[in-house]
């Protein structure tokens, strides 16, 4: 199983970015699918998270403004972030609880993608 992640850079106070993170491989299922990041000196947070059936759950720092969404036979998330500050500068990681044909359901990481967001 493989999570690669897109998106993610430099923006403006204010502007927008959209990541994605497609999951490939022999997947049988997947439960929920997130975002964390990590700024520096900080730990690894929570930003957003999905079900299958769609409830999503969020960080209040982020709520208001940043969006996750999934496409199940795409095996992806999105995660539309608008309104950004510079306090939402980090390395944002995607995350996914998923079943393989061979394993019961174990969480995977995506590789990081570096968002700044500049003042």
């Amino acid at each position: 199983v493989q999570l690669v992640v897109s998106g993610g850079g430099l923006v403006q106070t204010g502007g927008s970015l959209r990541l994605s993170c497609a999951a490939s491989g022999s997947i049988f299922s997947i439960n929920v699918m997130g975002w964390y990041r990590q700024a520096p000196g900080k730990q690894r947070e929570l930003v957003a998270d999905i079900t299958g059936s769609g409830g999503t759950n969020y960080a209040d720092s982020v709520k208001g403004r940043f969006t996750i969404s999934r496409d199940n036979a795409k095996n992806t998330v999105y995660l539309q972030m608008n309104s950004l500050k510079p306090e939402d500068t980090a390395v944002y990681y995607c995350n996914a609880e998923i079943e393989t044909i061979a394993t019961l359901y174990s969480k995977y990481w995506g590789q990081g993608t570096q968002v700044i967001v500049s003042s």
